[in-house]
């Protein structure tokens, strides 16, 4: 097998660690050491201010309480709605602008590892301040500090878990999606570790709290230990188990790697991540250093998420919408709300993303957010080799999609950065280059097809509408 070429390396690795990385970037990388890359990308800038996402204040909401009118309840609830709105823009902005892209990836990871929905804008804030601050940290701490967060404790009913009446929801989930995974604990455990959670609650300030007199005091057993156990000590005892670095270990491996598991590779990784006291900063480095990190069988094998698709098109091509809010319906026709997952499991991902609606719809998004008026990107013709189906099903979801958006989509499109990214490359190898720093897989896509979106009515043009027509290829839902 042909070695894949040290730019291709390159590429892939921005996308996995971060959302892609511009032509001059990864030019920049091929010249460099892997292992200084890696290094880079793992610590961040050197000023790295990591502010917090903070769309609301304390003060901003009133407090909720039994003596509040209907009309009242409702106001709060519709604020608490607009601010959940508010966050996820601004954090899918941070997304966009960050120069540290594999924090803000590895938060969108365990954002989805540590699902929870929550109707409190300030709850959603701070659990999701306490991911990004230790997305590449400890998980160890983590993992108390999510535990701990008012968001999951009401999500999993843990408030109502007390020790005369136990609610087994909080340790169940903790269980079986958080640290171990199914079949490696029973029923009994989850009882008695149900327990051991007795108690642990939040003030209505969002700060975790401690109820002494509605924790059980007895012993309980789990997982084989016995003692007067507190919840510290069954997440102490859960990251005891190496079923814990295993189990996190290849969900980061399907995530990052190859949606198809390596027991050998994942059994490696797991020991290492064991050993390290569960550093996930130093198991990312394993995987990023690790030769077959950059196989060809693992190089553009993985569908795209939707929000990974948005924020690398827009990193690609800056784009400032006059309604930040058509974000969201991009989102929600996509499939991906941020804080808003399916289940207590997050999003199932890989081909889940995908089915022939959606496909069409993600091959449109370029068209419809980067489309001006100047230059014409309508196709003469679409083949089947596009895989888009019927030309007259295309224009017809061309004009739904028009009519739907016709007043959101505006925006400020800053096509200068991305134009000044191929001014030195030939106009005969344009198209071979765009599409080349675009794609993950099969680059050479159709001469032909690319022709037949192109307006060669100037380089600038004939550039914009090259880079948009490969952007809406299926190869470019793939990185």
């Amino acid at each position: 097998m042909a070695a894949v070429p040290e730019k291709l390396q390159m590429q892939h690795l921005a996308w996995r660690a971060g959302f892609g990385a511009s032509l001059p970037v990864i030019e920049d990388w091929t010249h460099r050491k892997r292992r200084q890359v890696i290094s880079k990308i793992l610590t961040g800038p050197d000023k790295d201010p990591q502010t917090p996402l903070k769309v609301m204040d304390e003060t901003d909401l009133p407090e909720r309480t039994k003596e509040m009118s209907p009309e009242e309840k409702k106001e709060l609830a519709k604020m608490n709605r607009q601010g959940i709105k508010d966050l996820n823009l601004s954090w899918i902005y941070e997304m966009v602008q960050t120069q540290h892209p594999l924090r803000e990836k590895m938060a969108l990871f365990w954002h989805g590892h540590f699902a929870c929905r929550t109707q409190n804008v300030l709850f959603s804030q701070q659990l999701l301040q306490i991911i990004r601050e230790n997305a590449l940290g400890s998980f160890s701490t983590l993992l108390t500090a999510v535990s701990k967060s008012p968001a999951m404790l009401q999500f999993l009913n843990n408030q109502q878990n007390y020790k005369a009446h136990p609610n087994e929801n909080f340790a169940r989930e903790v269980m079986e999606l958080f640290t171990m995974g199914r079949g490696h604990y029973t029923e009994t455990d989850i009882k008695e570790a149900a327990r051991a959670f007795t108690g642990w609650a939040y003030d209505n300030d969002g700060n975790f709290i401690f109820r002494d007199k509605r924790h059980d005091n007895g012993e309980k057993t789990v997982l084989g230990k016995s003692g007067n156990f507190t919840g510290d000590d069954v997440l102490k005892i859960l990251l005891e188990h190496k079923e814990t670095a295993k189990y996190i270990t290849a969900k980061v491996y399907r995530y990052f790697v190859d949606e198809t598991p390596d027991e050998a590779r994942i059994n490696t990784l797991a020991d290492k991540f064991y050993t390290s006291g569960y550093d996930i900063g130093a198991l990312m480095q394993h995987i990023f250093n690790a030769d077959w990190f950059y196989d060809q069988q693992v190089i553009g094998k993985r569908i795209k998420s939707p929000v990974e698709l948005l924020v690398g098109l827009r990193r690609t091509v800056p784009v400032n919408f006059e309604r930040e809010e058509v974000m969201l319906s991009f989102q929600q026709v996509l499939g991906q709300v941020l804080f808003y997952p399916p289940n207590v499991a997050g999003w199932p991902g890989g081909r889940n993303w995908i089915d022939s609606s959606s496909l069409m719809y993600r091959m449109q998004l370029p068209k419809m957010i980067l489309y001006e008026k100047e230059f014409n990107i309508t196709p003469k013709e679409i083949t089947p080799e596009m895989g888009m189906g019927s030309y007259k099903a295309t224009m017809e979801l061309n004009e739904s999609v028009k009519r739907q958006y016709a007043r959101k989509i505006k925006g400020v499109i800053n096509w200068d950065i991305f134009l000044k990214d191929y001014e030195k490359i030939p106009r005969e190898k344009l198209a071979d280059t765009i599409a080349g720093s675009l794609l993950q897989s099969n680059k050479n896509v159709n001469k032909q097809l690319l022709e037949n979106y192109a307006d060669v009515s100037s380089r600038e043009n004939y550039i914009k509408t090259v880079a948009i027509a490969v952007m809406s290829t299926p190869e470019y839902q793939l990185c």
